[in-house]
């Protein structure tokens, strides 16, 4: 993994812990102000510079951004930054 991605994957991770925030202290424009800057760093990631679990988790992730259910909402954007950096900090 490059620099770049490391970066950008580091940044996602902080940016899906604040739609988390956002979202359990009922603070819907802030989560959803997180939620668009994740999806601009997703948009960031080259996907060939990564390994195939991460590519779905990113998938994925879009998909869950957008529920309509808030408790799993928060719940999945801070399994997703735990997992985000996880996968920064081993690289």
């Amino acid at each position: 993994m490059n620099r770049d991605t490391y970066i950008s994957l580091s940044s996602l991770a902080m940016d899906l812990d604040r739609v988390s925030i956002g979202l359990y202290r009922k603070s819907d424009k802030m989560a959803e102000r997180f939620i668009q800057e994740a999806l601009k760093r997703k948009s960031e990631i080259d996907s060939s510079t990564v390994k195939p679990y991460i590519k779905d988790l990113l998938e994925r992730m879009e998909r869950d951004l957008h529920s309509q259910d808030r408790d799993k909402k928060a719940e999945d954007a801070l399994m997703y930054c735990t997992l985000f950096q996880n996968a920064a900090l081993a690289s």
